[in-house]
Order: structure tokens, then sequence, then C-alpha cells
């Protein structure tokens, strides 16, 4: 697919904990003729989605292929330990990996920090899911480590997170295939960066044109219209003399006096 060749609508995929809400209303402002459609995506999912084109663009949790994916890292996440409402973590505002040695850690299937072995002791079996995994924490099974947006995604009421000090961190990125580089995703991607409609590395709209168009135009005639200033004699410009613009007072003339004859030495 090349640059030129347009779809009717914009598929941004986005694995859970990220919201796309601010780009998609910018989306909706600059381009309200393209509907953008989001598309829910498993994170181990998310690839195989781009890749099969079921979305032109998405947001993805790194790595991915980088000889296949064109990738901007967004930002890199916290990352917490999920635990009942009321364990002893709670009474502290940050916890280390050291401190999870004697608890059950859950790790799901669709882990986001890739890590191949979690602190801690390892549960009798992996959850499918990190959902799964909430609800095992809220029984009272094990502790689970995420990316704080997914603890907060998943809020209960009956858990707390804290902050894990020195685990691995979760990084976002927005993904695409390198050789579906359309115009569509490259005005998603002047989004993304926050350039303006006008941007000369991002596409100029259509509308913006026509409107820098009469604007040019203008300017054009306008400064045609202007006269030279007008000059003296001596061909310098009217009303200033040779010791500049305020020459006869004030700071002006001090300088003036400075240039004169020295005095004599007594």
């Amino acid at each position: 697919m090349t640059g030129s060749e347009e779809t009717l609508s914009f598929r941004l995929a986005y694995v859970p904990g990220v919201t796309p809400t601010k780009w998609v209303r910018i989306w909706n402002e600059r381009l309200p003729d393209v509907p953008l459609e989001l598309v829910a995506t498993p994170p181990a999912e998310a690839c195989d989605v781009l890749r099969d084109g079921g979305a032109d663009a998405g947001f993805v949790r790194l790595p991915v292929d980088r000889t296949y994916f064109s990738a901007i890292p967004l930002y890199t996440e916290t990352t917490v330990v999920v635990v009942p409402k009321d364990h002893l973590f709670t009474a502290a505002d940050e916890v280390s990996t050291e401190d999870l040695a004697d608890e059950v850690v859950l790790h799901p299937l669709d882990d986001t920090l890739g890590w191949e072995r979690p602190p801690g002791q390892p549960a009798f079996e992996r959850p499918a899911t990190t959902a799964d995994a909430i609800e095992l924490v809220a029984a009272g099974i094990g502790l689970l480590v995420v990316p704080q947006s997914l603890a907060r995604l998943y809020h209960r009421k009956d858990l707390k997170y804290r902050t894990l000090t020195d685990a691995p961190q979760s990084q976002v990125a927005l993904a695409w295939p390198e050789e579906r580089t359309t115009d569509q995703v490259e005005d998603f991607i002047g989004i993304v960066r926050g350039r303006t409609v006008n941007s000369t590395r991002g596409r100029t709209q259509p509308e913006a044109k026509a409107k820098a168009q009469p604007q040019a135009k203008s300017a054009g005639k306008s400064g045609a219209r202007q006269k030279p200033a007008a000059t003296g004699k001596s061909g310098k410009p009217a009303g200033k003399g040779p010791k500049g613009p305020r020459s006869g007072s004030g700071a002006g003339a001090a300088k003036g006096a400075r240039r004169g004859k020295p005095r004599r030495r007594s």
C-alpha cells in the first residue's frame, strides 16, 4: 500500500491500560470526514492485528519486531505490586523485589513486563490473563506485579497497589507496519508528536492550505505598496544626523562629547 492510498476510516489498535482519548479527539477535530475506529487488542495479539491489517496503527507495549514495524516510544510506566487492602505492604509508599521473597507472586500468561520468572514464590499455575490474576489477588491467593495503568484499569475497592522500585518497566509505543506508512498514518503520527496542522513535518490539510494562500497573496500586495523610507541629500535616512537619531541631547549628546578633542593634561 502506498502513501497515496486512502481507506474510508482509520483503525487504531490499543492494548489494555492505554487511553487514546486525547489523540482520538484531536483526530476528529482535524479530520472529521475520516472516522477513527478503535480496536481493543490483547497485548499478545497486538502485533498480529497490525500484521494482518486489522488496524492501521496501534498503541502497543515494547518490544516489537523492528525489522517489520516502525515504532515511536511514548512513555515508560511505573511498575506496582497489587495486594489485598489489608496487606502489610499498604503501610509503605513503596516496596522492593526483595520484600516479595516470601510472597506468592502470580505470573499471568499475558504478562507485560517480560521477565521469565517474577520475584517471590511461584503460584501453583499461571493465570490465563491479568484480569484473572486480579481476581486471585482479591481471593488472597497471591500478589501481582503490573504496570500502574493496569492496576488502575482493574481497580477494586478490596485491593491496593504500591510502587515496586526495582522491577522491570513497560514502555508504550505507537507502532505500524513500515511498508504501510499511509498518509493517514502520517497524520496520526503528527498528532501523537504534537505537531500543528500546518507543520512542515506533517501533512498540511487542504483547509489549512486554502486559508494560507489568501494570506500570502494579501501580504504580497501590501508589501508591493510599501514605499522606501525618505532619504536626505547624503543618502542617509531623513531625520538622522551623523550622531544618530537623538544627536542633540541626553545620552546621544554625552556620547558626542566623548568623541570630541581630548583634553590637555595639566
